[in-house]
């Protein structure tokens, strides 16, 4: 997975449904709350409207111009603070109510009323007003009503108020937003798996290709060969095709390097024959500068042929195979010696590169340790990374100081021009190993002698 703070498809296309999935959610929520609560509404005010229209029908004057009420049956109008209450009004001349009668459940108050309720009710005769207000008892939410009306045998109108304890309401509604946001919270992480489970299977065949090229990199197969649907399949040929042209770029490098190293190395092999036959000062000096000139086409052809190998698709090469090869090699070659070669690898550590070039790498530096150890070399690969592994080479010889290791890396240095050789063993191992990226390092071996210590690429198992 993705570090969070890294550009992912994946995370982006999650992100964007979920966002806009919960975002769908949370406003249908919010209109299905609000819906209901206003349904819920209309049918407690229908409630305190049949109240109303009750007291209306009901109430009469009487012949001292007194109102009187209806006598209504409903228990609760009757029982003190009950939380059902209606009380009968006049208008004031200062735009007030004076109550006239009220019910039994009021005990001895009244029912609160907006201060410009004579002015709404005057604006629309005959229609219901509703309002919030708070009960005769502390905390009492009431939803009330109030219409104006006037009475056979009264010339100033009258105004019928009812109200009614809300919290039944109240509850409901909230039962009802409780329910609703749990449902859809739900829902909404029912969405959001579905949407990351539809993504990465959508996005699978996506990673499946990025998987199949990385094997062609890391040399486990050699092109894309699965079957991709229209979208990918495209880019799938497209990629084969490339690969296909860079091994062919890679082939003509190394024929072309082959072509030009049989075509110098004939002249020279010539020139360095008849320089030695011929003998005298211009011989010598013929011979030196053929040599040198045979040293520096070894060393840029090794170049360009390790350049065109890396540029090339991934191969792979059994690190424990090349060093069993090598050990058994070389304690034949310094047999006369009592060379013993000890050396331990993992069965699945493998370099990324060519076996000629993982043989020349740890040949070079082996077949110097046998040149000047004791009679011990230890040789050591192991893993540093999930990339890179480390080869070590020790020997019980003599060592180098400091200056000396520096020097040993220069091309065609040589410390003791009594041993044999050419002096380019290890530059030749400091060259392929920078070709292939990596780095060596001469110090102290835990054996007494010079320790060489090279990171090279590795492939997976």
């Amino acid at each position: 997975m993705p570090a969070l703070g890294q550009p992912s498809l994946v995370r982006r296309l999650v992100i964007l449904a979920a966002g806009w999935s919960l975002a769908v959610l949370l406003v249908t929520a919010l209109v299905l709350a609000l819906l209901f609560q206003q349904a819920a509404i209309r049918g407690f005010d229908q409630g305190l409207l049949e109240l109303i229209d009750n007291l209306t029908a009901g109430t009469t004057i009487a012949e001292e111009g007194e109102v009187v009420a209806p006598a209504l049956t409903d228990l609760r109008a009757l029982r003190a603070f009950s939380g059902k209450y209606w009380q009968i009004a006049e208008p004031t001349p200062d735009g007030q109510l004076k109550v006239l009668v009220r019910s039994r459940s009021l005990w001895d108050s009244e029912l609160k009323w907006p201060t410009d309720i004579v002015k709404r009710l005057n604006a629309e005769p005959g229609q219901p007003v509703s309002y919030n207000t708070a009960g005769p008892q502390t905390n009492e939410r009431l939803r009330a009503m109030a219409t104006q009306a006037k009475l056979p045998g009264r010339s100033a109108p009258v105004v019928f108020m009812a109200a009614e304890d809300r919290s039944p309401v109240d509850r409901d509604v909230r039962s009802f937003i409780t329910a609703t946001a749990i449902a859809f919270l739900l829902l909404g992480v029912g969405m959001i798996a579905a949407v990351v489970i539809q993504v990465r299977v959508g996005l699978n065949p996506l990673f499946a290709l990025q998987r199949e090229i990385a094997s062609v990199r890391r040399g486990k197969a050699e092109r894309v060969q699965a079957a991709y649907p229209s979208e990918l399949a495209p880019l799938a040929d497209e990629l084969n095709a490339l690969m296909a042209h860079n091994q062919e770029v890679v082939e003509r490098q190394r024929t072309h390097v082959g072509n030009l190293a049989h075509a110098l190395k004939t002249p020279l092999s010539v020139m360095l024959t008849e320089a030695r036959q011929t003998g005298g000062p211009l011989a010598e000096v013929v011979e030196g500068q053929a040599e040198a000139m045979r040293q520096q086409v070894d060393h840029h052809l090794r170049r360009a042929r390790a350049a065109a190998r890396m540029q090339g698709s991934g191969e792979r090469t059994s690190v424990a195979d090349v060093l069993d090869e090598l050990a058994r090699t070389l304690e034949r070659i310094f047999q006369d010696k009592g060379v013993e070669i000890d050396w331990d690898a993992p069965d699945d550590l493998y370099f990324q590169g060519e076996r000629q070039d993982l043989l020349e790498l740890a040949g070079n530096a082996m077949e110097n340790a046998g040149k000047w150890c004791g009679h011990r070399i230890r040789v050591r690969a192991a893993p540093v990374s999930a990339d890179r592994f480390r080869l070590t080479i020790e020997d019980d010889g003599p060592g180098l100081t400091p200056e000396q290791r520096e020097a040993v890396v220069r091309r065609g240095a040589r410390l003791d021009e009594t041993a044999p050789g050419s002096g380019l063993g290890l530059s030749i191992v400091d060259e392929l190993s920078r070709a292939y990226g990596g780095v060596l390092r001469l110090g102290e071996a835990r054996l007494g002698g010079l320790s060489v210590e090279m990171d090279l690429p590795r492939a997976e198992a």
